[in-house]
């Protein structure tokens, strides 16, 4: 058991969990884990930036409809306005915590990027996350009621069946984790909890996820019983840096937004006319990930090309310098040359089926962020509209404790992790073998475009691997690698089930066995 009792755990140190934090802070004690390094999340890696309606000419009406275009009619209407109707708010308390945005005179710069009608993306230069997780990291460091502990691997939720007297009961009194640092299990209880977890995007074989998105926190909430929805609606990022060494350095979408041309990297060809003609390269990413996903097809290509060089020199150094540098190193002048770029999974538009206050169906459970399905993506999240839900959940879960926070009831006594039953394995290949066998069949067989066949095929080697990795996970020492292959394992079947239940082509889901949209949208909910 943890040695100091804190009201509230939070598992993520993103943008979802710290603004969490943050807000609980003012009357609670709160304890946030980290799998890695504080920083190790999806939130550093954002380049784009953060929509809001802030442009005079801008209006929340025509974001909701941007929102629910790129959603393909999947958004639950309810979520897109609450979310986007709290987006100024969100932008004015990181302005207050410090974040630099870029400024035209007076007033925040605002870019452009697919699917939006306006400008109205706030943004550092193209490094937007790192910028403000380091803002939402200061802040919760300085703060006294908040602890930060990195380097903590959760395995599994603590709910009533953990309890020294056994009560069966869903609800969520915190985490077991795994401190790799120790190489002990330790459980980290609290009378509320928050999932902060990130997506599964490393389930993928190519993908510009960072190293820890396994879908943990997905999940431990499905086995610990909370629902999950619409899992198979698996974004791919349209243009990420195709190169043998790095794999996944991310072009962001204001390339396009700025005027950045998909081109046929032999015959030079503006492809999205063929496709998209009215809205070309600033099309939806599901439509422009299968455009790419189609030409690198049809012709055999490794690659396109996308190409900005037609902007100034000084235009595109000032808007993109992080990408300008770190192409520059690989031999890649962008002021001067195209950039080969190819399709790579970058968010999980499912997850942990979440309602206004961020509340699971799990007594005590909350959940925000990449984890879970809110009913703001639908079926493919509109560009920059992530870190925005990370605010606005991560700010409403809080708030919502903060309000209910004398209904919570005292954690009852619960038993220590039990390692009687393991030992140390000298066999690891096994889980380096499935990890890489995962990844590749859902590459191969649940990527941009889909089939029956080969969704069965998928699922049939989940099934033989499930066995094979609880046996594992039975008898041997927990380990970093082995909880999350567990995980991507988890996550791999839900995307499947999900996959399957799904009779239609709808937004980032395209199967050739249903190449028609369904008249009604419909959830592809899944109950433990």
């Amino acid at each position: 058991m943890t040695d100091t009792p804190y009201d509230v755990l939070i598992i993520g140190s993103g943008a979802a969990g710290l603004t969490a934090a943050l807000t609980l802070a003012t009357k609670l004690k709160v304890l946030v884990l980290a799998k890695g390094k504080l920083t190790s999340g999806s939130t550093a890696w954002a380049q784009g930036g953060i929509a809001a309606v802030l442009d005079a000419g801008d209006t929340f009406e025509d974001h909701i409809r941007d929102t629910m275009v790129a959603g393909a009619g999947l958004n639950d209407r309810e979520t897109v306005e609450f979310v986007i109707s709290h987006a100024p708010e969100a932008i004015d308390r990181l302005c207050e915590l410090g974040v630099p945005f870029n400024r035209e005179s007076d007033h925040l710069h605002l870019t452009r990027e697919g699917g939006h009608s306006h400008r109205r993306i706030v943004h550092v230069d193209d490094a937007t996350g790192w910028a403000v997780q380091a803002a939402l990291l200061k802040a919760a460091e300085e703060n006294c009621n908040i602890t930060l502990l990195p380097n903590q691997t959760c395995v599994e939720l603590i709910t009533g069946r953990h309890e020294e007297r056994y009560s069966g009961s869903g609800r969520v009194w915190g985490a077991y984790a795994l401190d790799t640092v120790s190489g002990t299990v330790v459980a980290h209880t609290a009378r509320a909890t928050i999932m902060a977890s990130g997506g599964a995007g490393r389930v993928y074989q190519f993908s510009t996820a960072p190293r820890g998105a396994t879908g943990d926190g997905i999940a431990m909430a499905w086995r610990a019983g909370a629902r999950v929805s619409n899992m198979e609606m698996m974004q791919f990022h349209p243009t990420c840096l195709y190169n043998l060494e790095i794999k996944n350095f991310l072009i962001t979408e204001a390339v396009r937004g700025e005027g950045g041309h998909l081109l046929h990297p032999e015959t030079g060809h503006r492809f999205m006319v063929d496709y998209d003609p009215e809205r070309m390269e600033l099309a939806p990413r599901d439509v422009v990930a299968r455009a790419i996903d189609d030409q690198i097809k049809r012709y055999g290509l490794d690659y396109v090309h996308l190409d900005i060089s037609h902007q100034p020199p000084e235009f595109v150094m000032e808007h993109f310098p992080t990408i300008y540098d770190k192409l520059e190193t690989l031999g890649i002048d962008m002021t001067k040359e195209p950039i080969p770029v190819v399709p790579a999974q970058h968010y999980t538009c499912g997850g942990i089926v979440i309602d206004l206050a961020g509340r699971t169906d799990l007594p005590g459970l909350y959940a925000a962020g990449e984890c879970t399905e809110s009913g703001l993506h639908g079926a493919n999240r509109l560009a920059s509209n992530s870190l925005l839900e990370c605010f606005v959940f991560g700010d409403a879960a809080a708030r919502d404790i903060l309000a209910r926070w004398d209904n919570f009831e005292a954690v009852p006594p619960i038993r220590a992790w039990d390692e009687s039953r393991v030992t140390d394995s000298d066999e690891e290949v096994v889980i380096k073998q499935n990890w890489t066998e995962i990844r590749r069949f859902m590459w191969n067989y649940v990527g941009i475009v889909r089939t029956t066949k080969r969704l069965e095929r998928a699922a049939h080697r989940i099934k033989l691997l499930h066995t094979e990795v609880e046996d594992y996970y039975g008898h041997f020492t927990v380990t970093t690698d082995l909880v999350e292959l567990r995980n991507l394992l988890q996550c791999a079947d839900l995307i499947v089930q999900s996959a399957l239940k799904r009779h239609e082509s709808r937004g980032l889901h395209s199967i050739l066995d249903y190449p028609e949209t369904a008249p009604l949208p419909v959830d592809t909910v899944l109950v433990p």
